[in-house]
């Protein structure tokens, strides 16, 4: 059976669900925890954003407070994953990876290689990413080429409450680590969601809207803003086809190749900066494998190669808006 669930309650529920199933699952993070039995208080905070409010009255023996040190308990929950655990640790904001980043690419990455096939690390470090609140540059980044460029590690990043659900439940249940990104301004958008666990394969893009005239490829906050200007460009003759890649290591390259062969334009949109990002890689295989096809060059919208600004204003300038892509689009199709 489906409702309305908001992304923040998608994510809560797979995570309730997921402990409920398995008690191996577990969280770590700080403030995840914090706050039970102060003044009287019966449940934790739920993390900075309250994402998993609610889940530790539930699952007491399941949910750990951290020390304010990411090394130390991304480090501890990839070491509990080679025992038998499934961690599920929280990282507050993406832009925090930098000081457990060796953990990740280092060591998650690199144990089943490392030890012929034999060790498992089935381990998921969930964080916020993305601009819109206003946080400045530690606290907004589109970090996701960095995960992608590093074999071993797995890379989700949703546009919507029903694949949030699906997505996450796949990373608690996937042997290998996995990063799942969560778009903090898209927190409140809802979707039909099943009350139902269930599993969204990684690797299968979702094509959120058809068209004829080009395809727009893109992931997270970026899916809504290019469904917004799909329907704009509707509006002027242009069908657009919206691919929403879902997960980006592994990424379907096959359903864009697809879409592209049959539309003969492609039209890359990604938050992150433009250099070596998830549009720049999109761009270079589509270039390999369906160049033939083309009636144009690739063309990318993407935020510009600069920090994020924490100005509202040069805020709103610096992430690609619905605005610049129906322009780009435009030129594409009718010069």
């Amino acid at each position: 059976m489906a409702r309305m669930l908001s992304i923040k309650d998608a994510i809560n529920e797979a995570l309730d669900q997921e402990m409920s199933r398995d008690p191996t699952v577990i969280m770590m993070g700080e403030d995840i925890v914090g706050g039970t039995g102060a003044q009287g208080e019966e449940d934790a905070w739920g993390g900075v954003l309250g994402v998993s409010k609610g889940l530790y009255g539930k699952h007491p023996n399941q949910m750990m407070d951290t020390p304010l040190s990411e090394s130390a308990y991304v480090g501890a929950a990839i070491g509990a994953a080679t025992t038998g655990l499934r961690p599920v640790a929280e990282l507050m904001f993406i832009d925090f990876m930098g000081v457990c980043f060796d953990q990740m690419f280092n060591q998650a990455a690199k144990f089943k290689y490392m030890f012929g096939g034999k060790a498992e690390t089935p381990v998921v470090i969930r964080a916020m990413c993305g601009t819109g609140f206003r946080a400045a540059a530690q606290h907004s980044q589109m970090l996701t080429p960095l995960f992608t460029h590093i074999p071993g590690l797995k890379c989700v990043c949703p546009s919507n409450a029903y694949d949030t659900k699906g997505l996450l439940i796949q990373s608690i249940r996937d042997n290998d680590p996995v990063i799942f990104l969560e778009h903090k301004n898209l927190y409140q958008d809802q979707a039909d969601v099943p009350e139902e666990p269930y599993a969204i394969p990684f690797g299968e893009a979702n094509v959120a809207r058809e068209g004829k005239d080009l395809t727009i490829v893109t992931y997270g906050q970026m899916v809504k803003r290019s469904l917004e200007a799909a329907d704009a460009l509707s509006k002027n003759g242009i069908e657009a086809e919206v691919i929403d890649l879902r997960s980006i290591s592994p990424i379907d390259m096959d359903t864009v190749i697809e879409s592209v062969e049959m539309t003969g334009r492609c039209l890359c949109v990604d938050e992150a900066n433009p250099r070596c990002s998830i549009a720049s890689d999109v761009s270079a295989k589509v270039a390999e494998e369906a160049f033939g096809a083309l009636k144009g060059p690739i063309r990318m919208v993407t935020a510009p190669h600069a920090p994020v600004p924490f100005t509202p204003s040069l805020e709103d300038v610096y992430t690609p808006s619905s605005d610049e892509i129906v322009k780009v689009a435009t030129s594409m199709v009718k010069g």
